[in-house]
């Protein structure tokens, strides 16, 4: 069953699924984006700048968070309104990532029958170290609607 807005309340808090970040995901994502910056390309760079290999995009990180398992997606989702993310700490091919996240607000919207939730998120590796916080905005619809 699909939850609608209604049962959503500030201060519930969620686990996402991991994945783990590969080489090809990093290549990929270059090659998606045009993004060949040399800290994501260039081994001898990216030592010389002091992450001591080359690191994921922080976009990759960020994108592939959204696709991460989580009670998030059970939610009668109608629109993603709104992202920001802090990029904390660099993400490397062999990290394993997932999220935490908590509802930190619950708001019927001004303008349209749905309600506006806003979640904040805490991409960890799999050492517990934060690599991106921010938050997630979410436009999901009430209970008459579903």
């Amino acid at each position: 069953m699909r939850v609608s807005v209604d049962r959503i309340t500030v201060g519930e808090r969620y686990v996402s699924s991991r994945v783990t970040v590969t080489e090809s995901h990093i290549v990929g994502f270059a090659g998606l984006t045009g993004d060949f910056n040399p800290l994501h390309m260039d081994e001898v760079a990216a030592r010389e700048n002091g992450f001591g290999r080359r690191i994921a995009h922080g976009m990759l990180g960020h994108s592939l968070s959204t696709g991460l398992r989580s009670p998030i997606d059970d939610w009668e989702i109608v629109a993603f309104m709104e992202t920001r993310r802090r990029f904390t700490a660099p993400i490397l091919a062999g990290d394993t990532v997932n999220y935490e996240a908590e509802v930190s607000e619950v708001r019927p919207s001004r303008s349209k029958p749905f309600g506006v939730v806003r979640v904040s998120i805490r991409l960890k590796n799999q050492d517990g170290v934060v690599v991106q916080e921010g938050e997630d905005v979410f436009a999901v619809a009430n209970a008459e609607e579903n």
